[in-house]
């Protein structure tokens, strides 16, 4: 990748930039004019500035760090250990005149990857009727549903597995048999426990299955999400904030196609706005649960999990929330979704 591709422009939009930073893929943007280094941008400067409020139209320097980390070029043979002490996955190396000459990445310069290996476990809502995918689901269960070659419930525990997760426990219902027949024909590197619902208990009733088994903070996921994050800046973010659960969430950008009126007191038009854009944070149906959040949900109780949430909230525990972009969630809860999942990783 060359420099140039990771300079932005200091009037972007923020939200256009943290689109950038997941094209890229480097977790760092540069705002650089001439090459010179002004300031830089991250992936945990845009969810730190999400979470105070802040409005992703704004140009992105209102959200960049103007006061970055950087080494001069001939210390280069530094800078492994000036990115550790300074727990940072990036660090620019400037001439004298301050321009960038080289980015030295934490993952190039170990040589295994930047990843924050965990051994969280996790539980996967996999019980549910799929409605929204019949006809598919008339044949195959949703969990199993294919996406390029491998079940859609395969990626998500692939995904977790290469944090270093290796403890599943699957909620099954609605054609388990067909699913525990499939897992137990695949030879896989993590344990699978299985619970069985005897009657359909939502997306959340179903824990209360789960009551005595959990044992620390666990992840709690649909088998129909595919979340491309740091899992494990996800565990450190809930235990510095001291969560009693984390709800992962995905900066939508929703475009109203016309021309919309804001109206006076009299009637008459005030502005009138062309095609605005409007950013939402919504539940991209992934968490990270503390146990005694378990042991306060009802037996039997058919309920959401947002219920469940609810609950705890008004029991006076705190429900964080970990932003993400739009391009790092995959949802294949409805068919032009599944359709789209299937697109992008063809393209992959």
């Amino acid at each position: 990748m060359q420099i140039d591709e990771l300079i932005i422009d200091a009037g972007m939009p923020a939200i256009d930039a943290m689109r950038r930073l997941e094209e890229t893929g480097r977790r760092i943007l540069f705002l650089a004019p001439g090459g010179q280094l002004q300031a830089v941008l991250t992936d945990s400067d845009v969810r730190k500035f999400i979470l105070r409020g802040g409005d992703l139209s704004c140009p992105v320097a209102d959200v960049a760090n103007h006061a970055p980390k950087w080494l001069p070029v001939e210390r280069r043979g530094e800078a492994r250990a000036f990115l550790v002490q300074h727990s940072i996955d990036a660090v620019p190396l400037l001439d004298k005149s301050g321009c960038i000459v080289d980015v030295i990445f934490l993952n190039d310069a170990d040589g295994v990857g930047r990843r924050r290996m965990i051994r969280t476990p996790v539980v996967i809502m996999a019980g549910g009727l799929g409605t929204r995918l019949y006809p598919y689901t008339k044949i195959l269960p949703k969990p199993l549903i294919p996406i390029g070659e491998v079940p859609i419930l395969e990626r998500v525990m692939d995904s977790f597995h290469s944090f270093g997760c290796e403890e599943f426990t699957l909620l099954v219902n609605y054609k388990k048999n067909m699913i525990k027949s499939y897992f137990s024909d695949t030879e896989k590197a993590y344990n699978i426990n299985w619970v069985e619902e005897d009657a359909p208990l939502g997306t959340g009733g179903g824990l209360s299955l789960l009551k005595g088994k959990m044992r620390e903070a666990f992840f709690l996921t649909n088998c129909d999400t595919l979340v491309n994050a740091d899992y494990g800046d996800i565990v450190k973010a809930h235990q510095k904030e001291g969560n009693a659960i984390t709800m992962v969430c995905v900066m939508k950008q929703f475009t109203i196609p016309y021309g919309v009126v804001e109206l006076g007191g009299g009637g008459e038009m005030a502005g009138i706005s062309e095609k605005p854009s409007l950013n939402y944070l919504v539940n991209a149906g992934m968490y990270l649960v503390e146990p005694e959040v378990v042991a306060q949900v009802a037996d039997g109780v058919s309920q959401g999990f947002p219920d469940i949430m609810e609950q705890c909230r008004a029991r006076g525990g705190r429900i964080g929330v970990y932003p993400i972009g739009e391009g790092s969630w995959m949802d294949m809860g409805q068919i032009e979704e599944l359709d789209e999942m299937r697109r992008k990783f063809e393209q992959n």
